[in-house]
């Protein structure tokens, strides 16, 4: 396939993070579609079925954990005819970090990113939006779906009742809680999956978007992950939107975020071809 011919814009690749599924960038996709790329955003190992069916029997998801998703998504931008652009939210932001350092994409953008390990903030937010899960350790290996109620406090808390519940209905998902307890518990474990280099000069140029008022990821813990890379003379950038929650990617004004994260990864694969 001749890329040029096919996505003359170039590829995205939208990782989505943990609780929720591809249909989480429904409107991004289109978005970015509209601008003339070619998008594809695929499923986590296990989670490439309808949030319904997911529900009613989340069977292939326990037990998956950040080394599988992660190496699933290197094969696919792997198979591609040029390297992409990387998007993530939450634990996806923390995935397109680790395949930034591995050597692919041409831009990655980490959207309220789950912490890498040598993040050392833990806000008391983020114990709240995770102990439903963390709380038990016998969750490390199920698939865990959080409440309504719960996923309105960690994802969705600038949003009325109503609009949580609706947004819930349509996006939220059971997640391996294996993912979790391994970020975690990152900087207890010298192995962990989510070690990054961060003085990797060759990587390629990243962005951290964070929502100010994000329960799950405040934007403290995103501003500890992008200064951990002051080290490295690769392009790290940092932007925080006003009012925004978890639910950055899909609550009223996304468009604004969605046009930022691409208009920098634009200029900056511009600047460094």
């Amino acid at each position: 396939m001749n890329d040029s011919d096919s996505d003359p814009a170039g590829t995205i690749v939208l990782i989505h993070g943990l609780w929720v599924t591809p249909r989480s960038w429904e409107g991004w996709k289109h978005h970015y579609e509209d601008r003339g790329y070619r998008v594809i955003a695929p499923a986590w190992p296990g989670l490439d079925r309808e949030v319904e069916e997911l529900r009613r029997d989340p069977a292939g998801i326990a037990g998956v954990g950040l080394r599988e998703v992660t190496d699933h998504y290197e094969t696919i931008i792997r198979a591609l005819d040029a390297p992409p652009i990387i998007m993530g939210h939450s634990f996806g932001g923390t995935v397109v970090q680790i395949l930034l350092d591995r050597g692919l994409g041409r831009a990655g953008v980490a959207i309220d990113s789950a912490a890498v390990k040598g993040v050392l903030p833990l806000p008391l937010s983020t114990l709240r939006s995770t102990w439903p899960v963390l709380g038990n350790p016998a969750n490390r290996n199920k698939a865990v779906q959080l409440t309504a109620e719960q996923f309105h406090y960690a994802v969705t808390n600038t949003l009325s009742a109503a609009e949580s519940a609706a947004h819930y209905e349509r996006y939220a998902a059971p997640g391996p809680a294996r993912v979790l307890f391994q970020g975690a518990f990152a900087n207890f474990n010298p192995k962990a999956a989510t070690r990054i280099n961060f003085r990797n000069r060759r990587r390629a140029p990243l962005l951290f978007i964070a929502g100010e008022a994000d329960h799950i990821v405040p934007p403290k813990v995103n501003r500890a992950n992008r200064n951990l890379y002051r080290k490295s003379p690769a392009v790290t950038d940092y932007r925080e939107f006003p009012g925004r929650s978890h639910f950055i990617v899909g609550q009223q004004g996304w468009q604004e975020v969605a046009d930022y994260a691409l208009d920098w990864a634009e200029e900056h694969t511009t600047a460094r071809v």
